[in-house]
């Protein structure tokens, strides 16, 4: 009698052991499928990240190359004239305004400068020596540099 339970558990063990074994085995099928699908779908994200990098880059390019076009007709359309007496005097008179109105500014804060010092007791020379700064003086040398280096490129040019 142990033997025929023996035989049939046995029997019935054997009958399931292919079964497990099938399931098993397309679990790790699916398992695998899964895995390939999640690295399909992440490869797919970087490459949909890259092409936007693309396009970004692109349209940067784009963008950029438009604005030096603007520019350059910003630029080339500045000197010419516009007909109108009065707008083209105007316009003529904005930088040389401009320039005398900083000038001014400038040479005021840098005498109350001197002043501040010599009312507090520096004397002249050191007053002179610390209102007249490094950067005064890469200021000056960008305003003869434009005002004398221009003149010799417009004749290099003519």
């Amino acid at each position: 009698m142990i033997e025929t339970l023996l035989g049939g558990l046995l029997g019935g063990v054997f009958r399931l052991a292919p079964e497990i074994l099938k399931w098993m085995d397309r679990n790790g099928e699916r398992g695998h499928e899964l895995a390939m699908q999640d690295k399909a779908l992440e490869f797919e994200k970087i490459r949909g990240a890259q092409r936007m990098s693309e396009i970004g880059a692109s349209a940067d390019a784009a963008w950029n190359t438009g604005a030096i076009d603007a520019l350059r007709d910003a630029v080339r359309t500045q000197g010419e004239k516009t007909g109108v007496q009065w707008a083209d005097a105007l316009s003529a008179s904005v930088r040389p305004v401009i320039t005398y109105w900083f000038m001014a500014l400038y040479c005021a804060a840098k005498t109350a400068a001197f002043m501040a010092a010599v009312t507090a007791g520096a004397g002249w020379g050191t007053a002179i020596l610390h209102a007249w700064t490094e950067a005064d003086q890469a200021l000056w040398a960008g305003v003869l540099n434009f005002w004398f280096l221009g003149r010799v490129f417009d004749r290099a040019r003519s």
